[in-house]
C-alpha cells in the first residue's frame, strides 16, 4: 500500500535537505579554516621565538628535559597548545654556535625565512623558520617544529572549529520540525475542517481562517459548496415540478380509459385505444426521464454533460412528432443554417426541446404554422407559432354523442423549461416573434 504524501514530510525533508548542504560546507569550510589558522598560528611562534633569540647575545643552550617534569606552579605545566621547538644558532662562517631540541642539525644556508626540511634518517619534514641578526650577518637562528606536531595543533584547532557543527544539525533538525509544525497549524486546521465540511448542509467553514493565504481557498470552498446547494435546489425543484406536472398527464389517461368504457366498438373506439397507448408510453418516458434525473447526483449530471449538437437534436424531436402534427393538421418545420454545438445533457436539453413543440401543437389550433428555429451564431433555438393562442383545453368538446378527450399532451410547463435553462447557464424567455408569426419562445445559451 503506497503512503499519501504529507505536506509537512515534504516540507521538512526540503529544508533539511538545504540545511544539511549549508551544514557540510559550514564544517567543511571550518575545519579548513582551522588548519590554515593553525599553521598561520605555529608559523607566528616560529617567526616570534626567532625575534627573541636574536635579541639574545652570548648565550648557549643548557640540555632540557620534558617540560612536563620541570616544578613550577601549575600554570606552568604542559599545554595542549605547548609545541616542542628546536633552536640552531650560527656565526657569520656558518659554524654552529650552539643549539638545543630534538631536530637534527640542519645544513647551513644564508637564505632566510619560512621553509620546510627534512632531516634525520629517516628524513622527516620539519617547518623552519631562519633570519640573521641585522645586515652585518653576524649570527643567524633557526627555529624548527616537527610536521606532526605541526597538524597534531591544526587537526585540534580544526575540529575544536567544526566540533559545533556536529550537535548543531540535530538541535535545529528538531527545532526546525517543531517550528514547521506549529507553522503549520492552521493548514491543519484548514483540512480538518473541510474533512467535517458536511457538503449536504448549507452551513460553510465551521472555523474563522484569517490567514491571507487561505482566504482564497476558504472562499472558493464556501463559494463551491453554495454552488452545490444551488444546483441540487434546482434539481429537486424540476424533480418536484415534474412529479407534480405529470399528475395532469395521468389524470387524461385515467380519463380517457373512463371514457373507453362508454365508446362503442367502431374506428373512433380503436382510435381513442391507438392515442391512450401513446399516450401512455410518452407518458412512461417521461417518467423515466424523472427517475435518471432524480438518481443522478450533481457529480453524475456533471459527469453526463457532453457536446452535442442542438440542430441534430431539433431535427430528432421535430421528427418525433411529424405525426402528430400532421395528424392534428399542424405545419411542423424546422430551420436550422448549421451546426450548432452545445455542452450539456441530451436527456434535459430534448426534454426542454419537446415541452416547446408539444405546447405549440397543443395550444395553437389546426392550420397553424410551428417552425423551430436555431441561431448557432446568436446561440439560441426558439419555438414560433402563427396562432399566438397560449390557452389548452384538455378536454375538447367534439361533433357527436358526448366529450372526447383531445390527445394526450405532456406539456411539463415552462418553468420546467426555466429550470432547465439554468442547469445549462442559459435563459428561457419570450421573444419577439419574426416576420410571420405571433408568439415565440427562446432558449438562450451563453458564449462557447
Amino acid at each position: 500500500m503506497t503512503a499519501r504524501r504529507s505536506l509537512t514530510r515534504h516540507l521538512l525533508a526540503w529544508t533539511l535537505g538545504a540545511l544539511l548542504a549549508v551544514w557540510v560546507s559550514f564544517v567543511v569550510v571550518g575545519y579548513m579554516t582551522g588548519r590554515h589558522e593553525a599553521d598561520e598560528l605555529t608559523d607566528g611562534h616560529l617567526a616570534s621565538v626567532a625575534s627573541l633569540l636574536l635579541a639574545e647575545r652570548e648565550g648557549r643552550f643548557a640540555g632540557r628535559g620534558d617540560p612536563a617534569a620541570l616544578a613550577g606552579p601549575g600554570s606552568l605545566k604542559s599545554h595542549d597548545y605547548q609545541q616542542s621547538m628546536s633552536v640552531v644558532v650560527w656565526n657569520a662562517t656558518g659554524d654552529l654556535i650552539t643549539r638545543t631540541g630534538d631536530a637534527p642539525t640542519p645544513p647551513f644556508a644564508p637564505s632566510e625565512g619560512f621553509e620546510t626540511l627534512h632531516l634525520g634518517n629517516p628524513a622527516v619534514p620539519w617547518r623552519a623558520f631562519s633570519r640573521w641578526d641585522g645586515e652585518g650577518h653576524q649570527r643567524k637562528v633557526m627555529v624548527l617544529l616537527s610536521e606532526r606536531e605541526r597538524d597534531d595543533l591544526a587537526e585540534d584547532i580544526a575540529a575544536q572549529i567544526a566540533q559545533p557543527g556536529l550537535w548543531l544539525l540535530p538541535v535545529i533538525a528538531l527545532v526546525l520540525g517543531l517550528a514547521i509544525r506549529k507553522g503549520l497549524r492552521p493548514l491543519y486546521d484548514l483540512s480538518r475542517d473541510v474533512h467535517a465540511l458536511d457538503i449536504r448542509q448549507r452551513e460553510p467553514l465551521r472555523h474563522a481562517h484569517p490567514e491571507e493565504e487561505f482566504r482564497a481557498v476558504v472562499d472558493s470552498i464556501n463559494t463551491l459548496a453554495a454552488r452545490y446547494h444551488a444546483t441540487l435546489t434546482r434539481e429537486r425543484e424540476l424533480a418536484n415540478e415534474l412529479a407534480h406536472e405529470l399528475r395532469t398527464p395521468l389524470a387524461a389517461i385515467t380519463l380517457q380509459a373512463r371514457a373507453l368504457r362508454d365508446e362503442p366498438a367502431g374506428a373512433a373506439r380503436d382510435d381513442m385505444l391507438a392515442r391512450l397507448e401513446r399516450d401512455a408510453l410518452r407518458a412512461g418516458q417521461v417518467l423515466a426521464d424523472l427517475l435518471a434525473l432524480a438518481r443522478a447526483s450533481r457529480t453524475e449530471l456533471a459527469e453526463a454533460a457532453q457536446v452535442l449538437d442542438l440542430g441534430d437534436l431539433a431535427r430528432e424531436v421535430v421528427g418525433e412528432f411529424a405525426q402528430a402534427a400532421h395528424a392534428s393538421g399542424h405545419e411542423l418545420s424546422l430551420a436550422c443554417p448549421g451546426p450548432f454545438s452545445v455542452t450539456g445533457h441530451p436527456l434535459l436539453l430534448g426534454l426542454a426541446l419537446r415541452n416547446l413543440v408539444e405546447n405549440a401543437l397543443g395550444h395553437t389550433p389546426r392550420g397553424t404554422r410551428v417552425e423551430v428555429q436555431l441561431d448557432p451564431a446568436g446561440r439560441w433555438v426558439q419555438v414560433c407559432d402563427d396562432a399566438g393562442q397560449g390557452v389548452a383545453a384538455a378536454v375538447v368538446q367534439g361533433a357527436g354523442d358526448g366529450p372526447r378527450v383531445r390527445a394526450l399532451g405532456l406539456g411539463l410547463g415552462h418553468r420546467v423549461v426555466e429550470k432547465i435553462a439554468a442547469i445549462h447557464g442559459a435563459t428561457f424567455s419570450q421573444a419577439a416573434a419574426p416576420e410571420g408569426f405571433a408568439s415565440c419562445y427562446r432558449l438562450e445559451f451563453p458564449p462557447a
